[in-house]
């Protein structure tokens, strides 16, 4: 008997040689190929309500039509037992393989992506963003506390607050620059419009799929039971209200006015081959027991490279493409594991439900243009982003769109992605009343 987690275990279908008979999922430079079967929410003009779909190549495949599921309630597909959740992984293999006897009864169910709308993966109840990127924590530490840039509880509790879930928008949905008060440098009163350090945040959601029961913690070696995968997320920051508000109680304003997720969730049991050993700096506190376990230590890091693109209104009218500004790693970057955020968050009773939203906060690499943030790839304002065609930037302006992108690639696996997570800046609103 196989010991092994099954959303772990290495199967048929990671096998790298596997070709599909959707042409497009054969692509190298595909997101999508048959290994990767990643799980979304998609409608075509005519649908009044969301469909479930899985995207192969540049097509959706439409569960429901391919008699795969009996419900467009993603939320009840999340919460499904790793068994089944294998097994609907397994069918998905193999009737799209090339040669599959199902390609003629599924090839009915495909939609082309380009034809259809996607929104937010599921929907979601709850929203806790985590703090987990200890170089974007520690470089922005050092901006305020350059003696002091990590808080004393930082390597030995996962730093979290609870976010606001009506506000998450779906990649490619605009959003407007948000309003707060500020207290510019110098000042003696806040000044309140329009903010003036809009900026991005390289981000990783973790979805919740099966639900604990209230008082009941969830133990570090069950965590990852109930985690149906990741997404990408950009959770917006307005640095300029937020450095006024956030003490005593953290973010408010500065947060809630828009956070994007993007549309396609990959699984965990996808990134098996892309797990790696978690590991500490040498010196720093080993974790506290419910935050421990061999399998963590074995195998909770996993391999994400990541990137994130900016195309300004003027580029955007040139027809030239997005430019890379940051790049970095979520396994580098991330200084508590996914079951370490899901123990931690249930430890107290916190009961979890399906579609639950983590973010994990900033992932940021420790190097030369590898920070999540404008925050930091500008430190806080002080040097000038220079960009493609002479233009610059310190923070974000009107028309700018910035693309998130992740990707993993290892030697000995086929490479999955993530797709885009995508979200361009409008102006501000007007103060009058917002009709309802």
């Amino acid at each position: 008997m196989n010991a092994t987690p099954l959303w772990l275990q290495i199967d048929e279908t990671h096998d790298p040689a596997l070709q599909s008979w959707v042409a497009s999922a054969n692509d190298p430079a595909t997101d999508f190929p048959i290994q990767n079967l990643p799980f979304g929410r998609f409608r075509e003009p005519r649908d009044g309500d969301w469909r479930i779909g899985v995207a192969i190549g540049d097509q959706v495949l439409d569960l429901r039509r391919a008699r795969l599921i009996d419900s467009a309630d993603m939320n009840r597909l999340m919460r499904l037992a790793p068994e089944p959740r294998h097994a609907l992984r397994l069918a998905l293999s193999r009737g799209l393989r090339a040669g599959s006897p199902s390609q003629a009864a599924w090839t009915e169910a495909l939609v082309p992506m380009r034809r259809v709308e996607l929104g937010l993966p599921c929907q979601v109840g709850d929203y806790t963003d985590f703090y987990i990127g200890i170089h974007h924590a520690t470089r922005v530490g050092r901006l305020f506390r350059p003696d002091n840039p990590l808080l004393p509880n930082y390597k030995w509790v996962p730093i979290g607050y609870h976010g606001r879930a009506s506000s998450l928008i779906p990649s490619g949905q605009d959003f407007r620059r948000p309003n707060g008060q500020s207290m510019p440098p110098g000042a003696t009163e806040p000044r309140f419009g329009p903010c003036q350090r809009l900026d991005h945040e390289l981000e990783l959601g973790v979805l919740i799929g099966r639900p604990n029961v209230m008082g009941e913690p969830i133990p570090i070696e069950r965590a990852e039971e109930h985690v149906f995968g990741l997404t990408l997320f950009n959770d917006w920051s307005a640095r300029d209200v937020q450095a006024w508000e956030y003490q005593p109680l953290g973010p408010f304003l500065s947060k809630n006015f828009a956070s994007t997720l993007s549309p396609w969730v990959v699984t965990l049991e996808a990134l098996a081959p892309f797990r790696q050993p978690f590991t500490r700096p040498e010196g720093d506190p080993a974790p506290l027991p419910y935050l421990d376990s061999a399998q963590q230590r074995a195998s909770g890091a996993i391999d994400i490279g990541l990137e994130v693109h900016l195309q300004t209104a003027a580029m955007a009218e040139r027809g030239q493409a997005p430019a890379r500004i940051a790049r970095s790693n979520f396994a580098s970057a991330a200084y508590w594991t996914i079951a370490q955020l899901v123990a931690h968050h249930t430890v107290g009773g916190c009961n979890l439900q399906p579609g639950d939203l983590f973010g994990t906060g900033t992932l940021s690499g420790p190097g030369e243009g590898e920070g999540g943030s404008m925050l930091e790839l500008t430190e806080g304002g002080k040097r000038v982003l220079e960009l493609p065609g002479g233009e610059t930037r310190t923070f974000l302006q009107d028309g700018d769109t910035v693309i998130l992108k992740a990707r993993c690639e290892r030697a000995g696996a086929r490479a999955i992605g993530f797709g885009d997570c995508r979200g361009t800046v409008l102006p501000a609103p007007g103060l009058a009343p917002a009709a309802v």
